[in-house]
């Protein structure tokens, strides 16, 4: 049960000692003979834990099968922003979702309920990250680059991306629940998936959310430009098609505030990812039309150059 997993990460996040190693220790619990690895990230700005969970499949790459496989990030900058702010915070969703899907895959596993594809899991654990001045309100910022996470998160075997952010400080998306975006493949905002919009009407039982992104947002961090969040980052660093699965609000949040996790909110996306997994691996679920992409690059090019510093950077 996916809420069940989540209440109790919840509680182990909601430490100013969690750590990468706690986690680890109960997905263990949860399933001993799952493949789980956690080690520290050192930054300017002090250090985090990565968590990296593989969830084989029946047919999955690592059985030397033929299906694809997802990776399922959970972004953030931090669960928590000690000593500023006391408890976990907002900004930690993307990671209790992701850790949260998870304990529920490996459940899955050990009971025999195996996926077709593989699933590889990755997110970060910080209880005392810093926070950044950004408008409406301030944003989380995180001990380790931007280049850095992606470098450990967005691994080579990946075929398609959720990434789940909170993504609560905004005017863009004004609606409590979840909502996804356009997926996104090497500089271009493509159209948004049916197949996606599909698996969130089953999964919410309402009609479907979409959250609108500028070229802006999908450009990588560190160029002076406005992003919505970090939540589509991981379209900068691979050829691989990415989707964010934004955890929302109706009013704005700001990342840094205590108090502001909905477990509801929270388990939907966890459950979203999950279907997901099960959808795509068994080659029942589009990210995008592999055709219209291609026509797309006859007639206009590639946009890979969106997924740079720009011109700046190379002239530097």
């Amino acid at each position: 049960m996916i809420l069940k997993h989540l209440m109790e990460l919840y509680e182990i996040l909601d430490d100013p000692k969690a750590s990468g190693e706690k986690v680890k220790e109960y997905l263990l619990q949860v399933n001993p003979q799952a493949d789980v690895e956690t080690y520290p990230v050192h930054g300017e700005k002090g250090h985090t834990d990565m968590v990296r969970v593989r969830v084989p499949g029946k047919n999955g790459k690592s059985k030397g099968g033929t299906a694809p496989t997802i990776g399922l990030l959970g972004r953030l900058g931090g669960i928590g922003a000690r000593p500023e702010v006391t408890g976990f915070v907002s900004d930690g969703d993307g990671a209790l979702a992701a850790l949260s899907a998870a304990a529920e895959l490996l459940s899955m596993a050990k009971k025999g309920d195996l996926l077709e594809g593989d699933v590889f899991l990755s997110t970060h654990v910080c209880p005392d990250a810093p926070t950044l001045p950004h408008k409406p309100v301030p944003f989380m910022n995180s001990p380790v680059s931007m280049v850095e996470m992606n470098r450990e998160e967005v691994v080579e075997e990946l075929d398609a991306i959720l990434c789940v952010d909170t993504t609560k400080g905004n005017r863009i998306y004004n609606k409590k629940g979840i909502a996804i975006s356009p997926t996104v493949k090497e500089g271009y905002i493509l159209r948004v998936s049916e197949d996606l919009l599909s698996v969130l009407e089953t999964v919410t039982g309402e009609l479907p959310g979409v959250f609108a992104l500028t070229t802006q947002d999908i450009t990588p961090y560190g160029n002076g430009l406005f992003h919505l969040n970090s939540i589509l980052q991981p379209s900068t660093a691979t050829k691989a098609p990415v989707v964010g699965v934004a955890i929302t609000t109706q009013s704005i949040v700001a990342g840094c505030a205590s108090g502001a996790t909905h477990f509801e909110d929270v388990e939907t996306a966890a459950r979203f990812m999950i279907e997901t997994a099960k959808s795509f691996g068994a080659g029942n679920c589009l990210f995008y039309d592999v055709e219209e992409y291609n026509r797309l690059l006859s007639l206009y090019g590639p946009m890979n150059h969106i997924q740079t510093l720009g011109k700046e950077s190379l002239h530097a």
